[in-house]
């Protein structure tokens, strides 16, 4: 199980997928370089390397669920 330090809440809208705050710099409504189907395919085993395009942070994800992303490190202080 991944730890909730780990876990960062998203949106969709359309097939963007967005998040309201960047989890490295704090920039507001940041869209994510990811489609809404990538979101399944992440939820069945496939990983994703995710870079923010606000600061060029990044994080692999791992797993998803209906408001998560799951990372492979922490995201929360």
């Amino acid at each position: 199980m991944i730890p909730f330090s780990h876990a960062w809440p998203y949106e969709t809208l359309g097939e963007d997928v967005y998040v309201s705050e960047c989890p490295f710099c704090g920039t507001s409504n940041v869209i994510l370089p990811m489609r809404k189907k990538e979101l399944k395919e992440i939820r069945e085993g496939k990983k994703k390397l995710l870079v923010f395009p606000c600061c060029k942070g990044s994080v692999y994800i791992v797993d998803t669920d209906a408001d998560y992303l799951l990372a492979n490190r922490r995201l929360r202080k």
